[in-house]
């Protein structure tokens, strides 16, 4: 009787590293990592070596040393008398503003000019056309020098507000003023303040926090009633009126709390020399914030141009068969369905916005470039700590947001069963 033995088993060899599929991508992944790692072992040993032959070290000590500079605008306590580590606190904090503020405006401005420039009426369109051709094709630096100069001489100085004639009044009941320098407006106060949390690096006023918590609780508390309506709408037919408790929901709580706080606004009064009291934003900050929020919002028009356009015209159209007016149909049908394509390369948007606040040293805001990369880097001379500083908080901030936009990508992405 023959007996059938199982085929004796091919040993390993070296050369299955390359030409066996099983261990060939494997083999790629660990040279090309051994390349990356010896070519930063390279550099590293070169800026050291460079570093010793300048007679320097690295370190991150210069951040506790005196800044000796003074920043103009700033959001929480500051003084040449502050270490160069507040200074970069200072600027970080002028870049996130003016980030979120753009971001804002730029969105809705991108918004309005894409659906715009999609309209049936040939003027609207072709003006919304002009706008984003002009303003994409000239550079960003541009448009922010041009801004700021708009600014400072459109704008009255500070000496046509004095005198027994001035030449220059406040507006809105002499609750603000601009002038070529700043603009000066009402400061919200509380007579009946909470205090404030010192955390070390600066105090969080309990106040702020109140009012967040109660706004985040509202708008809970609305998308809650907003939920309740729709089961109850699919479970008879019929939706509820949730209008008025939308409206108690969202603005009685907030009310309640700014009488509790004691709310008021305290006005400006012109001094002998300047201002005193109220909120002053420079005119540094406003150039930079219009300019990139009208640069960027071009590039978002086209974004929502290309989004509305790759919805079928079908949905238009099947919506206005049940009666439903343009407007609407663009709001609950269109833009819904064209956030799938616009979100991602919006994204993009948001974070070149980000970067290129970077320039706002060209008006003089300081921001992270200014005092960072900027007055910290040339007083202190740690050119390469100030750089990798500036690098990792830039990258931070971008995946920081890629982060957060990714989260709302995929709430609204579509949702296969």
């Amino acid at each position: 009787m023959a007996i059938v033995a199982d085929a004796p088993k091919a040993g390993f060899r070296l050369s299955m590293l390359i030409y066996d599929t099983r261990y060939r991508s494997l083999t790629i992944q660990v040279i090309v990592m051994i390349l990356f790692m010896g070519g930063v072992a390279w550099l590293v040993d070169n800026a050291i070596q460079n570093l010793q032959t300048l007679g320097k070290d690295f370190n991150f000590g210069f951040l506790w040393n005196r800044a000796g500079y003074d920043i103009n605008q700033r959001l929480v306590e500051y003084s040449n008398d502050s270490t160069h580590a507040r200074a970069l606190l200072i600027g970080l904090l002028n870049t996130l503003l003016v980030a979120f503020l753009g971001c804002v405006a730029a969105t809705i401005i991108g918004v309005f000019a894409g659906v715009l420039r999609l309209s049936k009426n040939w003027l609207v369109g072709r003006i919304m056309t002009v706008y984003v051709e002009v303003v994409r094709n000239v550079p960003l630096l541009l448009w922010i020098l041009l801004t700021y100069a708009a600014l400072t001489e459109a704008l009255p100085p500070l000496a046509d507000f004095r005198g027994d004639n001035p030449t220059s009044t406040m507006v809105l009941n002499n609750s603000m003023a601009f002038t070529n320098q700043y603009t000066v407006m009402p400061e919200p106060l509380f007579s009946r303040s909470l205090g404030n949390i010192d955390i070390g690096i600066f105090l969080i006023s309990v106040d702020l926090l109140a009012i967040i918590a109660v706004i985040v609780g509202s708008v809970l508390a609305n998308r809650a009633i907003k939920a309740h309506a729709t089961r109850v709408q699919e479970a008879t037919g019929d939706r509820p009126v949730t209008w008025w408790k939308s409206l108690m929901v969202t603005t009685l709580p907030l009310l309640a709390l700014l009488l509790a706080l004691g709310f008021h606004l305290g006005y400006p009064e012109l001094g002998r020399f300047n201002f005193s009291g109220g909120t002053e934003i420079s005119n540094s900050l406003m150039a930079l914030w219009l300019a990139l929020a009208i640069y960027t919002g071009a590039y978002i028009a086209e974004i929502v141009r290309a989004g509305i356009m790759a919805i079928s015209h079908g949905q238009s159209e099947a919506a206005f068969a049940l009666g439903l007016r343009p407007g609407r149909t663009m709001n609950l049908v269109v833009l819904p369905q064209a956030l799938r394509v616009i979100i991602p390369p919006l994204i993009s948007q948001y974070l070149n916005l980000t970067k290129n606040s970077s320039l706002a040293i060209a008006v003089g805001y300081m921001d992270l470039r200014g005092t960072l990369g900027g007055i910290t880097l040339n007083q202190t001379g740690r050119e390469l700590e100030c750089m990798m500083l500036l690098m990792l908080i830039y990258l931070a901030i971008s995946l920081g947001i890629s982060a957060i936009m990714n989260v709302y990508n995929n709430s609204v992405k579509l949702k296969e069963r």
